[in-house]
């Protein structure tokens, strides 16, 4: 396990914070390119020797402190027998329809689809030298539900108690299977897993608040309490006063808002706080993106090592494609060189 990691995870004051970006492994990393060159994206998630040497690739040219398993979250929607593709994007022949809730999905079905990520976590466990630490990661349950309904593309959604079956498949179908995702990747030895559910912000508040965070607190969180990170870009999540009742199960959040980070990272809610740099300022050409840069070094360091306890340096979402790769190794470089002073 990488140290600065585990030091945050556990809320311990250190100089230097550790460093991972969600979609470290992708578009923008020309070793990424290479391989797509040669594979399809299919290839590259359910071939388990390639998916472990994407996950590897950022570790070795950037030197990042934490790997992830490179997949994707929607691969649990093929158990309902849906057609998934990707150009470059998903696609699907067909989407989830109310006669899906009669589908039985055991876990033994879950364990025989999915296998190929537990392979692709002990193979990258095994790549990776003994000072990284790999995480795992899941789509969250409404996220991955909103690409099975072709709602995805909806700035809101405001009918889901009105059909019966979406809520049916959302908690009586989907969330199980996730749970079972959930413990075959510590199964197979990650240290964490993320749950990305950045369509949740489709629900509205009162619904995301209740019935919704409810069922993830009481199906997912509790029974892997302490090692699960929670992403949504439902911005009600993140109020103090409401985020307080889940973050006693919870291990950490990525913040995804442009303000207010420092004041949240000081305010010590018992959990890791991931974030919180601009991906669209990661983009620019590289004079640029210093601007941003500096910006963002100035307002961190202004935070004592108690205050930043708890900090990992990243992104409020992930690397965008085209991202410039210089950008990315003086970001690594520079974070660690300006907090090696204290």
């Amino acid at each position: 396990m990488n140290r600065k990691f585990h030091n945050a995870i556990n809320g311990i004051p250190q100089s230097i914070p550790p460093i991972w970006f969600m979609r470290q492994a992708g578009r923008y990393h020309s070793h990424y390119q290479n391989l797509r060159k040669k594979y399809s994206f299919e290839e590259l998630c359910k071939n388990s020797e390639l998916a472990a040497e994407v996950a590897c690739g950022p570790i070795d040219d950037f030197d990042y402190d934490v790997a992830i398993l490179f997949s994707d979250i929607l691969y649990p929607l093929e158990l309902f027998d849906l057609d998934l593709s990707y150009n470059p994007g998903p696609t699907f022949t067909d989407y989830l329809k109310p006669s899906d809730i009669k589908k039985n999905i055991d876990n033994g079905m879950v364990e025989e689809h999915l296998n190929f990520q537990s392979d692709a976590i002990k193979l990258t466990k095994e790549a990776l030298s003994n000072d990284k630490s790999l995480v795992g990661f899941i789509g969250g349950p409404w996220t991955i539900l909103s690409y099975g309904l072709n709602y995805k593309s909806k700035k809101s959604v405001d009918d889901i108690t009105k059909e019966d079956f979406i809520e049916i498949l959302l908690y009586e179908k989907l969330i199980p299977i996730l749970r079972k995702n959930i413990q075959m990747q510590f199964e197979a030895g990650v240290e964490i897993v993320y749950i990305f559910d950045t369509n949740s912000k489709q629900l509205e508040s009162n619904y995301f608040l209740g019935s919704y965070l409810q069922s993830l607190k009481e199906n997912l969180f509790r029974p892997f309490e302490k090692k699960i990170a929670y992403f949504s870009k439902n911005e009600s999540f993140y109020d103090e006063n409401k985020l307080k009742d889940n973050s006693q199960y919870l291990a950490g959040t990525v913040y995804p808002m442009s303000t207010g980070f420092g004041e949240f990272i000081k305010s010590k809610k018992g959990i890791f706080v991931q974030g919180n740099f601009s991906p669209e300022a990661l983009l620019k050409p590289h004079e640029e993106y210093l601007v941003y840069f500096e910006e963002f070094l100035h307002n961190m360091k202004r935070l004592n090592q108690q205050d930043r306890s708890g900090w990992i340096c990243s992104l409020s979402h992930g690397v965008l494609p085209k991202t410039p790769e210089e950008n990315v190794r003086h970001f690594i470089h520079k974070i660690r060189d300006e907090f090696s002073e204290g």
